[in-house]
């Protein structure tokens, strides 16, 4: 676990049950000799949590986020510029408020980048121009392959280095290997995270994506924290380890849990 990060890890407090706290999710990864973990929360911007948690698991980085759903206003530049202010690392599109995951789950409305005339929202061309000042990530989250495809050619556009493809396979993305293929490239990074019941495909799927994709514009990241799963240090070894059964050399795993969620990081 040395050097590892977790960029996408969920804990405590949340509006939703998880495993740990965010004090404790902190000092386990100190613990294992991680060196950087980024929280997400579906509802709350965790800059400032992330600040506070520092200083209680030395050793061990801790960097905050920003997802745009409905608790923080959906589309909002105020939002995400206090947030980068305080230390965000990533700027998640909608996740449970997107309108995509709400067709997968039958209910109506959620929110989407795409506005008039299938243009994207103009609120969304100034949240681009914020990370891409901060130079931070960008995560599609949970739209649409096609939301993503508009987003992506955007992001490129106004100047954002660090675009991230977020868990490609779960259940409501379900991102063909075809339509991933044609937005890799620069800037562009596929997050692979923790198969488990919500994932279109086994370790073995994961692995042949990776493969299809390659290592050099992947990141492995958990997703973890929900109270049934396992939690996101054990879960990011598990990953490793997975990895390297299925022919991932050694430094393939390092670039991909720990020198490129580095480099995204800025660190």
């Amino acid at each position: 676990m040395n050097g590892l990060i977790d960029l996408h890890a969920h804990c405590s407090p949340d509006t939703r049950p998880r495993k740990m706290t965010a004090f404790e999710l902190a000092r386990a990864a100190a613990r294992a000799g991680m060196r950087a973990l980024l929280l997400k929360n579906h509802d709350t911007p965790t800059a400032a949590l992330a600040a506070a948690v520092r200083e209680t698991a030395p050793g061990v980085e801790v960097f905050g986020g920003i997802a745009l759903n409905d608790a923080v206003g959906g589309f909002n530049p105020a939002a995400v510029e206090t947030a980068l202010k305080l230390g965000a690392r990533q700027v998640w599109m909608p996740t449970h408020c997107a309108a995509n995951e709400r067709r997968y789950r039958r209910r109506p409305g959620g929110l989407t980048i795409v506005g008039e005339a299938g243009r994207l929202r103009p609120e969304i061309e100034e949240i681009l121009r914020l990370a891409a000042e901060a130079d931070v990530m960008l995560g599609t989250a949970h739209l649409s392959p096609g939301e993503s495809r508009l987003l992506v050619k955007a992001a490129r556009e106004a100047g954002v280095r660090k675009i991230i493809i977020t868990h490609p396979e779960i259940v409501f993305v379900d991102m063909s290997i075809e339509a991933q293929r044609e937005l890799a490239g620069p800037g562009v990074y596929f997050e692979r995270c923790y198969v488990r019941s919500l994932f279109t495909v086994d370790w073995d799927g994961l692995a042949r994506n990776i493969r299809a994709l390659g290592v050099e514009s992947t990141v492995l990241a958990t997703d973890l924290g929900q109270p049934d799963n396992a939690d996101p240090v054990s879960g990011l070894s598990e990953m490793c380890e997975r990895m390297l059964e299925r022919g991932f050399s050694e430094p393939e795993v390092e670039r991909m849990a720990s020198r490129t969620p580095a480099w995204l990081l800025g660190l």
